[in-house]
């Protein structure tokens, strides 16, 4: 185990569904390694109906959850930010960026919308998995787009 968990920024546009579909899902498969967080660009109003109904499919509830800037998030600083939004995110958010291609499930059928769900746990499970295998070697922050062992 890492002696500092990483500290991960998931970022979408509202805030709504995407980003917190994924910080669900890290804080829920990677408290081991990783402190979770999730901003919007242009956050919305409430986590959208359809993402809570989605993720207490999969035991995760998000009654208390709701979309923040990432201004909201004070001066936390993050180790990784994954950008859900499918627009550029300002370069100073993390050292590394990561990119996930996925769909905006808002105006979208419920069916899509645990497809998103489904694809967003997957991503989320993988970088664990990759937090998982750098833990096991020297832990190096704010080495660029890769770690470095």
């Amino acid at each position: 185990m890492p002696a500092d968990k990483i500290r991960v920024l998931f970022i979408c546009i509202g805030n709504s569904c995407r980003s917190q579909m994924a910080e669900a899902f890290a804080r829920s498969y990677g408290d081991d390694v990783l402190i979770a967080a999730s901003a919007g660009l242009s956050p919305a109003y409430s986590v959208a109906p359809d993402t809570r109904r989605a993720m207490a499919e999969r035991n995760l509830d998000l009654r208390d959850h709701f979309p923040k800037t990432i201004r909201h998030l004070g001066r936390a600083r993050f180790d990784i930010a994954v950008n859900i939004s499918g627009v550029p995110v300002p370069s100073d958010v993390a050292p590394r960026i990561l990119e996930w291609d996925v769909e905006d499930p808002i105006g979208l059928s419920y069916k899509d919308h645990c497809a998103v769900r489904d694809q967003i746990e997957r991503l989320v499970m993988d970088l664990v998995m990759e937090l998982r295998r750098k833990s096991s070697g020297p832990h190096l922050r704010g080495q660029g787009s890769q770690f470095t062992e």
